[in-house]
């Protein structure tokens, strides 16, 4: 019965179109089925702060027992191409999209999960802690709705999202540092023919530039690309501007933040032999974090493993989430594998039977009582 169910639930968040900044409807929907759940709501005011049509939708769930709240959360926003969606099970569980679109797992399992567990903690009137639910809006743009979100009207210091792919069980406790850049060099345009001389060539001072940077992992743990490159008006002009974009990540900030410093360096060093000049933008999209191993996020995470009968596996990720933006307002947490695999991708895929897995353990964590 609460597989039929959860597939109902899952299939029909899919159908609701949620592409980042759009995500009005699907929070309409998922207010319904909350309060159905007895759960309070309350949307803040992220939408106006970042240009979508809905704020982030937060929940409260009052608990019977003495012990602090915990906070679940899953993002309502789908990358594209995801209008139009819908969910084909297959054979042993397999949940597929029609094959044109994302199947909008990431983050509809993690959601349909969460759901399933609170129907079910009001359906045998179990006695369970305060609960705070979480449901950003852009978390495919570095986490724009979480880090506006109302950090106020959350009381929980510790943090489950669910929002990792991998097997029911893995989870995250630590994150990287996201900085993306982009250089432009100005050069000095000239006709390429008559006067070649007389130009100051912006993309072979570039490009000189992002041969020397070592692209790929320059040292262990840090990650550089350069994923962007324009310039140029036509082939018989002397570029006079070149615009190259890319990202430096790592679990280390500061190692984060001294690459910058070291691309900006090479950038300086070609443009000034060229005679060319350069201006320098780099954004931290995420802040790293990390979860102390010891941490009783950690502990009753593995404790509700053991009692759901899946292998608990705790290790970084050189990915985003929420939970960045979490941490940086003091809540502890992990990021734990929900079935999403193949993720932003036409090729996306859940599976039903891991969803319920997911569900088990999102209601064994609500029941524990690690304090």
């Amino acid at each position: 019965m609460s597989q039929t169910r959860l597939w109902e639930t899952f299939s029909s968040l899919i159908t609701i179109d949620s592409p980042s900044f759009k995500e009005r409807l699907f929070c309409d929907a998922l207010k319904e089925r909350l309060n159905a759940l007895g759960v309070e709501t309350y949307e803040d005011s992220a939408g106006e702060s970042i240009g979508g049509d809905c704020g982030n939708l937060h929940g409260f769930l009052p608990g019977s027992l003495s012990l602090p709240p915990l906070l679940f959360s899953a993002h309502m926003d789908t990358v594209e191409p995801g209008r139009g969606k819908r969910a084909v099970l297959g054979e042993e569980g397999r949940i597929t999209s029609a094959g044109d679109t994302i199947l909008g797992a990431d983050d509809a399992a993690g959601i349909a999960a969460i759901l399933e567990a609170l129907t079910r903690l009001k359906e045998r009137n179990l006695p369970h802690r305060p609960i705070e639910l979480l449901f950003p809006v852009a978390e495919e743009r570095y986490g724009l709705g979480s880090a506006v979100a109302d950090y106020g009207r959350i009381h929980a210091k510790e943090a489950y999202t669910l929002d990792l792919g991998g097997a029911i069980g893995e989870a995250a406790h630590a994150a990287p540092t996201l900085l993306a850049f982009e250089i432009t060099v100005t050069g000095k345009a000239a006709h390429a023919g008559f006067a070649p001389k007389e130009g100051i060539h912006a993309i072979a001072a570039a490009a000189k530039s992002i041969a020397r940077i070592p692209v790929g992992e320059p040292e262990p743990g840090v990650t550089c690309n350069i994923g962007g490159i324009e310039g140029g008006e036509a082939a018989n002009i002397i570029p006079a501007l070149c615009r190259v974009s890319g990202e430096i990540r790592s679990l280390s900030h500061a190692k984060v933040l001294a690459w910058w410093e070291a691309v900006q360096a090479i950038f300086e060093e070609e443009a000034r032999a060229a005679g060319a000049r350069i201006a320098a933008e780099g954004r931290c999209e995420i802040t790293a974090y990390e979860t102390p191993l010891s941490s009783p996020v950690v502990r009753r995470f593995k404790e509700a493993c053991q009692k759901t009968g899946v292998a608990a596996s705790i290790h970084p990720t050189l990915g985003g989430s929420d939970q960045n933006n979490f941490a940086q307002h003091g809540i502890e947490g992990l990021v734990i594998a929900c079935s999403m695999h193949d993720v932003h991708s036409t090729r996306e895929y859940a599976n039903l039977n891991e969803i319920q897995q997911c569900a088990e353990l999102v209601l064994a964590l609500i029941l524990e009582e690690v304090p």
